[in-house]
């Protein structure tokens, strides 16, 4: 009898040290951030777990130095790298509990057990597009014509 209370005893103090582990894990990846900024240094992005943005930081240069498609698109590949910045820390953290076969980037995406062919979409059909329509106004026609920034100041001359 003394032997199983013995057995039992040490398997709760394994699943204590585990739980343990977890939630110092779980501690980690709550705590997983990634920052980037743009080359030209206008844009900062920070991002939490997840790749979720959680601060974005425009210097007064962006609105200058980029039209605003330009400035978008600049935005978006800043917290895309902010992102992946925090991405790496996640299979780090991971890393360190997970067995040295496991890929924790694939474990993260939900691919870990499956093969390539099993999680790739089914080529599509090619389906012919109409691109998308917009109404312009005469007025907005000639403001398209002028520098954003251009058009901006005149607005604030205006007013």
């Amino acid at each position: 009898m003394d032997d199983h209370r013995a057995q039992v005893e040490e398997l709760l103090a394994d699943y204590r040290r585990s739980r343990e582990q977890l939630a110092s894990v779980q501690r980690e990846l709550a705590a997983v951030s990634g920052q980037a900024s743009s080359p030209d240094g206008t844009v900062t992005a920070l991002v939490g777990p997840g790749g979720q943005l959680r601060s974005l930081e425009l210097s007064e240069l962006a609105y200058r130095r980029h039209r605003p498609e330009q400035l978008a698109e600049l935005i978006v590949r800043t917290v895309a790298a902010a992102a992946a910045s925090a991405a790496e820390d996640t299979y780090q953290t991971l890393s360190a509990v997970l067995p040295a076969s496991t890929d924790p980037a694939a474990l993260v995406a939900g691919t870990a057990d499956l093969q390539p062919a099993e999680y790739e979409p089914e080529p599509a059909q090619e389906v012919a597009r109409q691109p998308a329509r917009r109404r312009v106004d005469d007025d907005e026609d000639n403001e398209q014509r002028e520098s954003w920034l251009d058009s901006e100041l005149i607005h604030r001359r205006v007013r």
